[in-house]
């Protein structure tokens, strides 16, 4: 049986170990959260090094693309530094799996959904999904400037978020661990930028970004996110959410992030490397990967 392991950074209290099948291979998924514990993390990596197909990195990012760039994220890359087996991000789901969202989850949905306004509270790790969800409404607000670094300026647009993200991202490369880890507890704090939770009827990004500073009223909305458990849904549930769009499959009633979804392709394809964009396009048609849609609320 091939293993895909995900060394998350995250808390651990969101482990889960699964047997996933694809195609009759049968792979054994599992997250190991660390609760920040950067060393602890380094060690499972090498300790679990021969006994794995592939590793997810979870947590952090190893590098952040823009246009076909890959912007190294030096702190993060150290914590795989002597790793032999193949280290995978997510971010080549992130461009491929939740760049075609819309289209994956429209057999599921009925038809392609149109929304006034996004809001997208950190697109810089998720680009392809800031993407689709600009394409799929009037316009769209990206918060990375707010939620990210404290600065109380939104962008509106995706060519005006990639001039800035250019400007940015050579410096961010250079952030110290501290800043690119936005920590294992995911708890939210008091609400915050309110009028673009309150105007926007999509809400796009990392669940723990999001739930940073949610409003407590989120009647009718739709949301799209990564990771997500039973108790993340109920969250989502007690704060009037019509329709959660989760971009990987769920095993055993959660979701797993998408490196560790990238981690156990890459198990699967057994080429000892990370995928390209290409390959990875091509299995989640060949395996029929979907998004999860979960229709949380009637109300409209």
């Amino acid at each position: 049986m091939k293993r895909a392991v995900s060394v998350s950074l995250g808390s651990s209290s969101r482990d889960k170990r699964v047997i996933v099948k694809f195609k009759g291979t049968e792979i054994r998924v599992e997250r190991i959260g660390t609760d920040g514990d950067v060393e602890k993390a380094k060690r499972l990596y090498h300790d679990l090094d021969d006994e794995v197909d592939a590793f997810g990195v979870g947590g952090v990012d190893l590098y952040l693309r823009l246009e076909g760039r890959e912007y190294p994220l030096r702190a993060a890359l150290k914590l795989v530094e002597g790793v032999k087996s193949p280290c995978v991000d997510g971010r080549g789901l992130k461009h491929t799996l939740e760049r075609r969202v819309f289209e994956l989850a429209e057999p599921l949905l009925g038809s392609r959904p149109r929304f006034r306004q996004a809001f997208v509270p950190v697109a810089i790790d998720r680009l392809g999904l800031a993407q689709a969800a600009a394409e799929a409404s009037d316009q769209i607000i990206l918060g990375d400037l707010m939620v990210a670094l404290g600065i109380p300026i939104s962008i509106r647009g995706i060519k005006s978020f990639k001039r800035i993200a250019r400007l940015l991202l050579p410096i961010v490369s250079y952030f110290p661990m501290s800043m690119i880890f936005y920590g294992s507890s995911g708890a939210e704090r008091e609400p915050k930028y309110l009028k673009y939770w309150q105007e926007s009827d999509l809400l796009a990004g990392d669940f723990l970004f999001m739930r940073k500073y949610v409003a407590d009223d989120l009647t009718g909305k739709t949301v799209i996110t990564n990771t997500t458990t039973e108790a993340n849904l109920e969250f989502l549930r007690e704060r009037g959410v019509r329709t959660v769009i989760t971009t990987t499959p769920r095993y055993e009633g959660r979701s797993f992030g998408t490196n560790m979804m990238e981690a156990a392709l890459t198990a699967y394809a057994g080429k000892g490397r990370p995928l390209t964009d290409e390959e990875l396009n091509g299995l989640i048609d060949e395996l029929d990967l979907r998004p999860t849609v979960t229709q949380l609320s009637l109300s409209s």
